[in-house]
């Protein structure tokens, strides 16, 4: 599966009544505007993508759009997230959809968002019910919530995501929410027939001195960014730091693929992280521009998930320089080659992203589409072109 991926906010702007819009209006972060217009020109944005064989796409369909009140449903959303889904398929494009990409509803936000036990069993799996009822014959595959590991850092450890909180309590409590959530709703869309992939967010920590506080790092980032949502799909057990074992055999091999997204290895060295390999190029993020480390998480996973699919859900970069994504791009294919050669069950990849986007606090200055705003066809794409023509 060749593809690419992207999200609501990032692409159409946030809605006004998601905690995002609130968020841009508090001067938390850059106006999103109507992102890049993707709401306006997805048809043509999926017959480019078709024509370079990128015929997979994973978009998000935005709950503050579809539910702008609790109980309340918005038929003309509805309707467009409809036409967006139809008008994917009549180009030939494959839609996977992802319910949650960091953004939530100010009503749902409001009530404490994942923070609370009751939303998540009450109005969360309300929500994907009703997603799988009102879209499900459109959608070619699920992937639930993005980066599952990534969320509840980003908004309740001073990353900058609404609510703005940096409290390690409600840091754990959010992260064994947000990791119940995706398993829960990867059980209910899984009657729908397609497939359902995680995007669990990996990176793999490599320690670069002996020092306790080195290893003591490392061993809190594998717990955090792996042990969660890995030991709960393959042993049906979820531990968090910082709170008791929650026990669900029932949310063990929730779902049909593996996926995840990556973008760096995490460097550990005097019990901090730091950019490796340490004389590698950093991108505008501040990643070190490595491609070796992918074959890290396919040798990880593959060791930890003997026979279970993988997909590599987001692999790209943000660059002004196409011809250094155009390396990226080559290097993690050759990565992708070795480990399918070594037997690891590869059934994916999808480039993040399709068109240059906004990202998020950065606004509109870090740019990973394959395409600019106005659909000029990078260079780089072709890279993806000839490896899908394959």
């Amino acid at each position: 599966m060749w593809g690419t991926g992207a999200s609501s906010t990032q692409c159409e702007g946030a809605a006004s009544t998601s905690d995002w819009w609130e968020w841009e209006r508090r001067g938390k972060a850059p106006l999103s505007g109507e992102g890049n217009g993707f709401a306006g020109r997805f048809a043509e944005d999926f017959e480019l993508l078709a024509r370079l064989g990128l015929t997979h796409h994973r978009l998000s369909i935005e709950w503050a759009r579809v539910e702008p009140e609790e109980g309340r449903h918005d038929p003309e959303a509805i309707a467009h997230y409809r036409d967006v889904l139809a008008a994917a398929s009549a180009a030939g494009v494959t839609p996977w959809v992802c319910l949650h990409h960091f953004t939530l509803p100010h009503w749902f936000a409001g009530a404490g968002g994942f923070l609370v036990d009751d939303n998540r069993t009450r109005h969360w799996l309300r929500h994907v019910n009703f997603m799988a009822e009102t879209f499900g014959d459109l959608v070619g595959g699920w992937q639930p919530v993005n980066e599952t590991n990534y969320y509840a850092a980003a908004a309740y450890r001073g990353r900058g995501w609404p609510p703005g909180h940096n409290d390690k309590n409600e840091w754990a409590a959010v992260s064994e929410g947000i990791q119940l959530a995706t398993a829960e709703a990867a059980v209910l869309l899984r009657h729908t027939g397609v497939p359902v992939a995680s995007i669990f967010g990996l990176s793999c920590e490599v320690t670069l001195d002996d020092r306790p506080d080195t290893a003591a790092k490392a061993a809190s980032l594998r717990a955090i960014n792996w042990d969660a949502g890995i030991g709960l799909f393959r042993d049906g057990v979820l531990r968090i730091p910082g709170r008791k074992p929650v026990v669900r055999p029932d949310l063990a091999g929730s779902f049909d693929l593996v996926g995840f997204s990556y973008y760096a290895t995490i460097g550990v060295a005097a019990g901090r992280v730091v950019p490796y390999p340490a004389d590698a190029p950093l991108s505008p993020l501040g990643y070190a521009i490595s491609a070796a480390g992918l074959g890290l998480v396919l040798t990880r996973l593959a060791d930890e998930l003997p026979g279970t699919p993988l997909l590599v859900a987001e692999y790209g970069i943000g660059t002004d320089d196409d011809a250094v994504r155009a390396r990226y791009l080559t290097d993690g294919l050759t990565v992708i080659h070795d480990a399918l050669s070594r037997g690891i069950d590869i059934r994916g990849l999808f480039h993040w992203t399709a068109v240059d986007n906004y990202e998020w606090q950065h606004g509109f200055d870090v740019r990973f589409g394959i395409m600019d705003r106005q659909r000029a066809v990078h260079p780089s794409a072709h890279v993806l072109a000839r490896e899908a023509a394959q």
